[in-house]
């Protein structure tokens, strides 16, 4: 098997295991508990990884063609232009909600963030396997892991909004096939063009938007159903992600 298909393999893989959050509609519990703790939780896994990953990756990126202060400055700048973005996705989506539906609103949001998210790390998937395959392996796991959680902060209150199995499914399917889609790409134009400046302003930009859905709206929509199981499930989450990040990074 060429080095190409192993990158398209373990992109697809990472992408795939968003699928293993949506299993958590099938757990038995109170409904106002599950919709807190699981949005919760996502909360602080989408927090824990703009911090811990998205952004000190979008400062070794651009540190590289920049000084401190320029690095300083786009990052500042991506990172404002992520929560703009985020912020229109979320009133464009809400003219557009089901029935006006909050919880479906917010589901939305955040596989349309999540989509924005995956598709960068496809891109890296791809480039860092078919130059080093050990290394794309381990980038692999660790997507993948924090892949899980992202599968249930979207199939969580889509199923809890609309009662539908098949669309909370299907949702998080596409959120994580958007994985691959980014492998594709590079594959057909980005590999040879792609520089770390502009890899380094994705992260920051997709830094902004995931940290403003992860506190304007998972922990806020989570706080309203329980408040106790937000906090300790998103402390939960946190710390998943720092040992993830210990452990595999």
């Amino acid at each position: 098997m060429s080095g190409n298909m192993y990158a398209f393999l373990f992109s697809t893989i990472a992408g795939i295991s968003t699928l293993i959050g949506f299993l958590f509609i099938y757990i038995k519990n109170d409904r106002n508990s599950m919709i807190s703790s699981s949005l919760g939780f996502a909360s602080g896994v989408m927090l824990t990884i703009s911090i811990i990953d998205l952004i000190p990756n979008s400062f070794l990126l651009i540190i590289k063609s920049y000084n401190n202060i320029y690095t300083l400055f786009f990052i500042l700048i991506g990172f404002l232009i992520g929560i703009m973005l985020s912020s229109i996705i979320d009133k464009r989506v809400g003219e557009h909600s089901k029935n006006g539906l909050k919880l479906y609103k917010l589901g939305i949001i955040t596989m349309l963030v999540i989509m924005l998210h995956n598709i960068p790390e496809g891109i890296v998937t791809f480039i860092t396997t078919t130059n080093n395959m050990k290394l794309g392996l381990i980038l692999t796991i660790a997507i993948a892991l924090h892949n899980i959680p992202e599968g249930i902060s979207i199939s969580i209150p889509i199923y809890y909004s609309t009662n539908s199995k098949l669309k909370s499914f299907l949702y998080t399917f596409i959120s994580g096939m958007s994985e691959p889609l980014g492998a594709l790409i590079s594959y057909l134009f980005l590999s040879k063009f792609i520089n770390d400046v502009i890899l380094g302003l994705i992260y920051a930009i997709i830094a902004g938007m995931m940290i403003n859905i992860a506190i304007n709206e998972l922990y806020k929509e989570a706080a309203d159903y329980n408040k106790k199981n937000t906090v300790i499930y998103f402390i939960v989450g946190s710390m998943i992600m720092i040992l993830n990040h210990i452990l595999l990074g």
